[in-house]
């Protein structure tokens, strides 16, 4: 392998190093994001089910103040028996008492089954609320953990970047500069092994990244130059290990 190939892999597995801390970093900077937003979300639920409560408890208040109203027509008609003159007046009114006695009967069997309604509710509300206060806590502790660990990445994202720019010092510019547009697109992945298959010639070889098929054109440059060739596939940057280079041979 060239110099500026193994120098690209030592840049390589710092730059592998760095975008593992950077994924834990950007976790990190995320737990009291993703904390926040579930404990908005438990408060947008309990707000919900507490105006549900609200609303079924005002229409069981209006059904009772209508049932009061009807007790007391109930009321008015047992007095006008007493005025009634004739049978069939007494009979009309006797009906219309039973109709409303009826009536009253079903309207409190609705308001009780409102009752149990909000009931539950209120249960169902109380339980949110206990959550809210669970999670508000873990908040607070998530905030203190993340931001301990916050301290202690950044730490390692400029040890490793200072590193990585000592290393690459090492790699001509424009081929740092392919790497560099490679690693960004691939998460710091940007080079990949050729993979040998089979034991004698003619080999079959596969990218090591993408693990698609691959010319031996490719194979056959890097043995004899020390240049950039790329995965026609995925892109990376591709190179041969010792024992692949020495396969040539047997």
């Amino acid at each position: 392998m060239g110099t500026m190939l193994a120098a690209l892999l030592q840049v390589q597995s710092i730059e592998r190093q760095l975008a593992h801390v950077r994924r834990r970093l950007r976790i990190r900077q995320n737990a009291v994001t993703t904390q926040q937003r579930r404990i908005d979300q438990l408060k947008a639920d309990w707000q919900i089910l507490h105006d549900k409560c609200q609303s079924r408890r005002m229409d069981a208040d209006n059904l009772e103040l209508d049932l009061r109203q009807r007790e007391e027509d109930v009321a008015k008609h047992r007095n006008a028996l007493n005025t009634a003159r004739t049978n069939k007046e007494y009979a009309t009114i006797l009906t219309h008492i039973n109709t409303l006695k009826a009536d009253n009967s079903k309207l409190e069997e609705h308001i009780l089954r409102i009752m149990q309604e909000v009931d539950v509710l209120k249960v169902d509300t109380g339980k949110l609320a206990e959550q809210v206060k669970g999670e508000e806590s873990r908040l607070d502790e998530v905030r203190r953990v993340s931001a301990d660990e916050i301290g202690k990445l950044d730490v390692m994202v400029e040890n490793l970047a200072a590193q990585r720019g000592q290393a690459a010092q090492a790699v001509p510019s424009e081929a740092l500069g392919v790497f560099d547009r490679i690693a960004e697109k691939h998460d710091g992945d940007a080079m990949a092994v050729i993979q040998v298959h089979g034991k004698r010639p003619p080999h079959d070889y596969v990218c090591g990244g993408c693990y698609m098929a691959l010319n031996a054109e490719h194979v056959n440059a890097l043995r004899v130059r020390d240049e950039i060739r790329t995965c026609d596939n995925c892109g990376r940057i591709l190179y041969l290990e010792p024992q692949a280079e020495a396969s040539r041979t047997r």
